[in-house]
């Protein structure tokens, strides 16, 4: 069961472009999150997934420059991206990452692998939130998604990769799997200039102690001490799927 992890990764982002080259503590954001998911229990091979536009050849680069293989498809249809990137990684199994998830925990992660079992089709720690966003991480199997890609009609359904999926619970087996404790109110991820100095205050306390790969735990008592770096993003409403 070869279990491959793709991050899609485009520069066009709406609200902060080019945020995925953005460095932080000397490695881009994109770097941070290939570090991370390489860590994850349970995956063989990380892929960078982006766009045919010619912008996202810098992307590419930094890609190679990470050792990390590629695939480019669609920028709007980034549920066919998904496909021809697991079929060319001939990926059984499929842990769906965004780029702008430099704070991913690998240990978190790691569970949701563990979860799906040959009882699901997919599983996720998204459905019912109770981690930080920016940990977000979907597992499923190539399966699922090649059915998906052939039912998916909508351009939301094709926009958001899983949507079809965990929206269609009667023909796909569904399991969300749930934090012990609800730290849904913290917003880790990368889609503006605020969760970007967030990021950057956070790695900057604690790489030096922790290292690069610090996880869920030092971040939520670094913001208990220091709670005005929790307030830097607290305005920032998520896009709607």
């Amino acid at each position: 069961m070869r279990t491959v992890a793709i991050i899609q990764a485009r520069m066009g982002s709406t609200r902060l472009r080019a945020k995925v080259l953005a460095v932080v503590e000397g490695a881009t954001v994109l770097a941070h999150t290939v570090a991370r998911a390489r860590a994850i229990t349970g995956v063989d091979e990380v892929l960078v997934a982006t766009t045919v536009g010619e912008t996202d050849d810098a992307v590419v680069a930094e890609a190679e420059r990470l050792g990390a293989p590629w695939w480019r498809g669609s920028e709007d249809d980034v549920l066919s991206r998904y496909v021809g990137a697991a079929r060319s990684s001939g990926a059984d199994r499929v842990v769906r990452i965004t780029s702008d998830c430099p704070l991913l925990d690998p240990v978190e992660s790691s569970k949701v692998i563990a979860a799906l079992t040959d009882d699901f089709d997919y599983a996720c720690n998204t459905l019912e939130r109770r981690h930080p966003r920016g940990l977000d991480t979907e597992v499923f199997t190539r399966a699922a998604l090649e059915r998906a890609a052939a039912a998916a009609t909508t351009q939301r359904e094709r926009e958001h990769v899983t949507l079809h999926l965990y929206e269609h619970p009667a023909s796909f087996r569904v399991l969300s799997v749930r934090g012990d404790v609800d730290h849904s109110t913290h917003r880790w991820t990368v889609d503006t200039a605020e969760d970007l100095q967030l990021v950057r205050e956070v790695y900057a306390r604690l790489a030096p102690r922790h290292g690069p790969l610090f996880g869920m735990a030092p971040i939520l008592e670094l913001l208990e001490r220091e709670p005005w770096i929790a307030a830097l993003n607290q305005h920032i409403e998520q896009k709607r799927v």
